[in-house]
C-alpha cells in the first residue's frame, strides 16, 4: 500500500471519497423512476411521492451544517466512516418499507446518514491535496461525481426495476457503503480544524422546523387549498421559524451557519447560484422521469436510458470547468451554466401530448450543460473562499443550499404540478359524475388515473387517460416554465455578485475575494 503521503494514496483516497459521494448523490434521484411502482405497490398519491423524495432531502439539508462542525471537532474521517454506517442501515430499511409512512421516515433516517457523510468528502478532499493545481483537480472531480451522481440515479434505478423490486433501489446502497467503509479505514487520513466550532443543535432543530413547515405548506396546498387555514399558518410558521433562525444564529457564540461569511461575495454567490441550480435539477427529473414513463410509455430502465445523455454531458463538461477557470472567471462561467439550464427547462416546458422523446432530447442535454458548468465552478468558488479550517463547514454550506434548492424545486414545481393537474382532471371529469371512491385516485397522481382507465377500459377508459395525460403535460409545463424563470433569475444574480477577477489558487486566495 502507498505511504500515508504518496500521491498514489491520494488519488487512492479521492477514488473511496468520489464512490461513496456518488452512492449519496445518486439516492436524491435514484427513486425517481420506481415513483409510477410505487404508486402500483403503495397506491401513492403525488402529494406522497413529494413528500418521499423530499424525507431525505429536507433532514440532509438541515443537518448538513452541524454535521460539518461536528466533523470538525471531532475527526473528519470519524465522522465519514460513521456516516456511512448510518447510511447502509437506512437504506436497509427503506428497502423493506410496507408503506408510504415508514417509507418516507426511512428515507428521513437516510438523510441523517448522508447529511454525517457528505461534508466530511470535501474537507477530507481539501486537507489530503494541498498542491492548487491537484486540489482544483481532485475539487472538479468531487463536483463531477456529485452531478453525475444526480443525474445517473434514474439509469441505475431503472436498471434495477427491469429485474427486482423497488425495494432494490435502496438496497443496493448497503453493500457500496460497507465496502466504503472498509476501504476508508486504511486509505483515507483523519483531519479537523485546528480551531473547530461547538456543535448548534440548537440552529439544527430550527432550520429543520422552519424548512420543513415550509415544504409542507407548499406540497399540501395543492389537496387542502392554497388559502386553507393549515397551509397559511405552515408558512407563517415555517418563515418566521426561519426568521428565528437567522436570528439565533447572529446572535450564538457559536453558530452552524456564520452569516459573517456571506459577506464573501464568492461564498454568497455561489451558494446561492448552487441553490437555483439544483431547484431546475431536482425538480424537473422528478417530473421528467413521470412524463417518459406516464406519458410516452418507457419502462423504468428505458426511462433511466433517455435521462442517459445529461449524465454523460454532466461527466464531460464538470471536470473541464473548473480548468477552465484558468482562462475565465467564476462569474461568467456560473452565469452561462444557469442561462443553459434556463434554456434547457424552457425547451422541456413546451411539451404536448404529441411530443416525442427526440422533441425534449435538446432540453435535456442543455439541462446537463449547464449544470456541469455552473455546479463545480460554483462549488470551487464557496472552498476557495474560505480558509482550511474552515473547509468543514463550507462544505457544509454548500452542500446544504444544494439541497435546500432541490428540496424546493420538488416541492415547488410538484406543487405546480400538482394543482394544475388536479384542476384541469376534475374539470374534465366534472359531466360524468364520478364515485368519490374513484375520483380520489383519479385526481391523486397521473398514474392513479392510468391504472382506473385501463380497468374501465373501452372508450370511456381511453378518454379518462387521454384527459389525465393531457392534465398532466400541462401541470410539467407550468413546473418547468417556472423553473426555468428562477434559473433566469440565478444567471442575473450570478452576474451581480460573484467576483469578475479570476481567483488565486484556493488554498491561498486571499481572505476576501476580489469585486
Amino acid at each position: 500500500m502507498p505511504a500515508p503521503g504518496a500521491p498514489g494514496r491520494r488519488w487512492l483516497a479521492l477514488a473511496v471519497l468520489c464512490v461513496t459521494l456518488l452512492m449519496v448523490s445518486l439516492d436524491t434521484t435514484v427513486l425517481n423512476v420506481a415513483l409510477p411502482a410505487l404508486v402500483r405497490d403503495l397506491q401513492a398519491s403525488t402529494t406522497e411521492l413529494q413528500w418521499i423524495v423530499d424525507a431525505y432531502v429536507l433532514v440532509f439539508a438541515g443537518l448538513l451544517l452541524v454535521a460539518g462542525s461536528v466533523a470538525d471537532r471531532v475527526g473528519r474521517k470519524k465522522v465519514f466512516c460513521a456516516g456511512l454506517l448510518a447510511f447502509a442501515a437506512g437504506s436497509a430499511w427503506a428497502a423493506f418499507s410496507g408503506s408510504t409512512g415508514g417509507l418516507i421516515a426511512a428515507r428521513a433516517s437516510m438523510g441523517i446518514g448522508g447529511a454525517v457523510m457528505m461534508p466530511s468528502t470535501l474537507s477530507l478532499i481539501t486537507s489530503i491535496f494541498t498542491d492548487a493545481r491537484e486540489r482544483q483537480r481532485a475539487i472538479g472531480l468531487w463536483a463531477a461525481t456529485s452531478g453525475l451522481g444526480v443525474a445517473l440515479g434514474p439509469i441505475v434505478g431503472g436498471a434495477l426495476l427491469a429485474r427486482f423490486w423497488w425495494g432494490s433501489v435502496f438496497l443496493i446502497n448497503v453493500p457500496i457503503a460497507l465496502a466504503g467503509f472498509a476501504c476508508a479505514v486504511p486509505l483515507v487520513p483523519e483531519s479537523r480544524s485546528h480551531a473547530p466550532r461547538r456543535p448548534d443543535f440548537a440552529g439544527a432543530v430550527l432550520s429543520i422546523a422552519g424548512l420543513g413547515l415550509l415544504l409542507w405548506s407548499l406540497i399540501e396546498a395543492p389537496v387542502r387549498g392554497w388559502t386553507s387555514v393549515r397551509v397559511l399558518a405552515a408558512a407563517t410558521g415555517g418563515a418566521a421559524v426561519l426568521v428565528l433562525f437567522a436570528l439565533w444564529e447572529s446572535r450564538t457564540p457559536h453558530p452552524m451557519l456564520n452569516l459573517g461569511l456571506f459577506r464573501e461575495r464568492a461564498l454568497s454567490g455561489a451558494v446561492c447560484s448552487m441553490a437555483m441550480v439544483a431547484f431546475g435539477l431536482f425538480g424537473t427529473l422528478f417530473l421528467l422521469t413521470q412524463f417518459l414513463q406516464f406519458s410516452l410509455g418507457y419502462s423504468a430502465l428505458a426511462a433511466g436510458i433517455r435521462v442517459l445523455p445529461a449524465a454523460v454531458t454532466i461527466a464531460v463538461v464538470a471536470p473541464l470547468a473548473t480548468l477552465g477557470l484558468r482562462v475565465t472567471t467564476v462569474r461568467y462561467t456560473v452565469a452561462a451554466g444557469l442561462a443553459c439550464i434556463a434554456g434547457g427547462l424552457w425547451q422541456l416546458s413546451t411539451a404536448t401530448t404529441g411530443s416525442t422523446y427526440l422533441s425534449i432530447l435538446p432540453g435535456i442535454i442543455a439541462l446537463g450543460l449547464g449544470v456541469g458548468l455552473a455546479m463545480p465552478t460554483a462549488t470551487e468558488s464557496v472552498m476557495g473562499a474560505l480558509p482550511g479550517s474552515d473547509t468543514g463547514v463550507g462544505a457544509a454550506t454548500n452542500g446544504a443550499f444544494m439541497q435546500t434548492g432541490g428540496a424546493l424545486g420538488v416541492a415547488v414545481i410538484g406543487s405546480l404540478l400538482n394543482t394544475r393537474y388536479t384542476g384541469d382532471i376534475s374539470a374534465a371529469l366534472a359531466p360524468y359524475h364520478v364515485p368519490p371512491a374513484v375520483l380520489g385516485p383519479i385526481r391523486g397522481s397521473l398514474g392513479g388515473a392510468l391504472e382506473v382507465a385501463a380497468r374501465v377500459g373501452g372508450s370511456l377508459g381511453a378518454e379518462l387517460a387521454a384527459a389525465a395525460r393531457s392534465a398532466f403535460i400541462s401541470g410539467m409545463d407550468l413546473g418547468l416554465l417556472t423553473a426555468a424563470g428562477v434559473a433566469l433569475g440565478g444567471c442575473a444574480i450570478a452576474l451581480a455578485v460573484l467576483p469578475s477577477a479570476r481567483r488565486q489558487s484556493p488554498r491561498h486566495a486571499p481572505r476576501h475575494a476580489p469585486r
